[in-house]
């Protein structure tokens, strides 16, 4: 496995209704590294974004999806999404106020 840091974690955020609707309840949804586990992504959120407390995080990989041009057949890249729970006594994610 790949010697993955805590800023190669979070590759970027993901704003779909969906996860703006979990927002209430603390949970904050992003596009992680796919050889990423939950350890370290609760690690990366804690460091990344000052006074937050993970409670958990919950993983999912999303294979590619099937792309045709013409003949030619393929598929786009694999990634992995993860939706993180902040504890009650946690700060908000700075990333994600005002959307």
């Amino acid at each position: 496995m790949a010697d993955i840091r805590y800023y190669d974690v979070i590759l970027k955020p993901i704003v779909t209704e969906k996860s703006m609707n979990a927002m209430g309840e603390k949970k904050y949804t992003f596009m992680v590294h796919p050889e990423a586990n939950k350890s370290q992504i609760k690690e990366a959120v804690e460091k990344m974004f000052e006074g937050t407390k993970v409670k958990s995080v919950n993983t999912m990989n999303m294979d590619g999806k099937n792309k045709r041009r013409g003949m030619v057949v393929g598929k786009t890249a694999k990634s992995k999404k993860a939706i993180v729970a902040l504890t009650e006594d946690s700060k908000d994610i700075e990333i994600f106020e005002g959307l």
